[in-house]
């Protein structure tokens, strides 16, 4: 098992730079006749990212934009046209720059475009006439809002995209645009060979990260130290960058979801939880281990971890193509609601509490306003697609919401238990029992979160885990008690 794993890790090194380009411009031209063929006659407007303005982030292109072009520069829009069964696509460019290119590179020229990507491509200064003239054609407009996540799509209102059509409304009363984000997800969600074969590699340089950092992570080592060594395995083997920020918490630190990398000292006797992944090609990976502080796990540690492995385990056992997206679902809760009442965290499966104002959505309050004890420690989603966002659209979350093979996702059950749970409950009858009945399990699991987190794609022959981070607590020990000079 070490040596095959050495070896994949000398393919990845050897192999990185030919894998560059797995997505070629046939298949970008087939998402583009894909999308034409959602709307009918029109024109769809789309904007990539823009150049960044302080000194110096990397440029990174928006999703959907690459997605439909391929295109990597900054201050680039794609123009669809669609009318009388003929389509026409066009991109327009920021033309190059003697002066900046000194400081930036050169940008490719309209000749270097057409021939590597297949598309007509225009300078930016002619695109606000192009733009007039399919306007003054009466053709309706669609527009694929330039933004880095969908998840915040709706909030990002200043985009250079939204600004240009804004433009264009003002300037034409009556003409209306409609967002079209969905028709790129629809097309997003399901996955090609060539985007599985980009997350496999992205999925497999994060998991060597993660290997990197059990090998690190020892007591008085801070949260910023254990992601520098991640970023720095992954980058060596070629990803471009984080998928995401790196979250990285220790001791109470793992309890918060989303908590980013920081100063802190991990101490014995804690566990830190790793939620780090590359980005590859364009490819986000989404990996997330638990590991002690010390060698071993506690017998505490153990514990909680082995529910949330056995959560993990058995949303796997339910997911093949067809399955309904709550069926995983279920599956995972059955086995966390049962082992919180093991713990003593809850007093049953069915159990509630007073909830104080905003701490328990709608989608997880009971018909009488209480919310579940389980939601105490367990309060988010298991799954989600993977893909140029971290947060990628999946076939599971649309239409009828069933897995079908091509869909790229996690699966990341998890516990969390906080030493200020109880802090804000109202004081009722209900939460007094909660609290006299569990703050014993409390004080002793206290500070504990864990989440496991792995990639998986479903193909017509099932289910395949695509990062291969040790899970299982005698192999993370393994490979924990490790020289770190190994």
């Amino acid at each position: 098992m070490r040596l095959s794993r050495t070896l994949a890790w000398l393919a990845l090194v050897v192999l990185a730079p030919s894998l560059e380009a797995q997505i070629t411009s046939e298949e970008y031209a087939a998402r583009r006749a894909a999308l034409a063929e959602r709307m009918g006659d029109g024109v769809v407007i789309a904007f990539g990212g823009r150049e960044p303005v302080r000194h110096w982030p990397p440029f990174y292109q928006h999703p959907a934009f690459r997605y439909l072009t391929g295109f990597l520069e900054s201050n680039a829009a794609f123009v669809m046209v669609r009318q009388g069964g003929r389509t026409a696509s066009t991109l327009f460019v920021e033309q190059g720059n003697a002066r900046t290119a000194l400081y930036n590179g050169k940008r490719a020229t309209l000749d270097e475009i057409s021939e590597r990507l297949g598309l007509e491509a225009r300078y930016n200064d002619e695109l606000h006439r192009y733009v007039e003239s399919l306007i003054a054609e009466g053709l309706p407009v669609y527009f694929v809002p330039d933004v880095q996540s969908n998840e915040y799509s709706t909030s990002d209102s200043l985009t250079a995209g939204r600004n240009f059509l804004r433009g264009l409304v003002a300037a034409h009363p009556g003409l209306r645009v409609s967002e079209r984000n969905q028709w790129v997800d629809e097309l997003r969600a399901k996955k090609s060979d060539a985007e599985i074969a980009l997350l496999k590699t992205a999925a497999d340089i994060s998991s060597r990260a993660h290997e990197a950092a059990m090998r690190a992570i020892r007591p008085g080592i801070r949260e910023s130290e254990i992601q520098a060594v991640m970023e720095a395995e992954y980058r060596k083997l070629g990803a471009d960058a984080p998928g995401y920020s790196s979250i990285v918490g220790s001791g109470p630190n793992s309890t918060v979801l989303h908590y980013p990398a920081g100063t802190r000292v991990a101490k014995a006797g804690e566990v830190v939880l790793l939620d780090v992944a590359a980005y590859y090609q364009g490819y986000s990976a989404d990996i997330t281990r638990t590991v002690p502080v010390d060698l071993t796990f506690s017998p505490d540690h153990r514990d909680v971890y082995e529910i949330v492995l056995a959560a993990q385990k058995a949303a796997e056992r339910v997911i093949e193509p067809d399955a309904p997206r709550s069926a995983p679902t279920d599956a995972a809760y059955d086995v966390l609601k049962d082992g919180l009442v093991q713990l003593g965290l809850i007093e049953s499966v069915d159990a509630s509490f007073d909830a104080p104002s905003g701490l328990c959505p709608g989608a997880w309050a009971n018909d009488d306003g209480t919310c579940p004890q389980w939601y105490l420690y367990v309060y988010h989603g298991f799954f989600h697609g993977i893909g140029l966002d971290v947060h990628d659209p999946s076939q599971f979350a649309m239409g009828d919401r069933r897995f079908q093979p091509g869909d790229v996702f996690t699966i990341e059950p998890g516990i969390y238990v906080r030493e200020d749970v109880f802090e804000d409950l109202p004081d009722t009858p209900r939460n007094r029992a909660l609290i006299a009945y569990s703050q014993a399990s409390v004080d002793r699991y206290v500070n504990i979160g864990v989440r496991i987190e792995d990639n998986y794609v479903l193909t017509t022959d099932g289910l395949e885990r695509i990062s291969d981070v040790p899970r299982e607590i005698d192999e993370i020990e393994a490979l924990r008690a490790r020289p770190v000079s190994e």
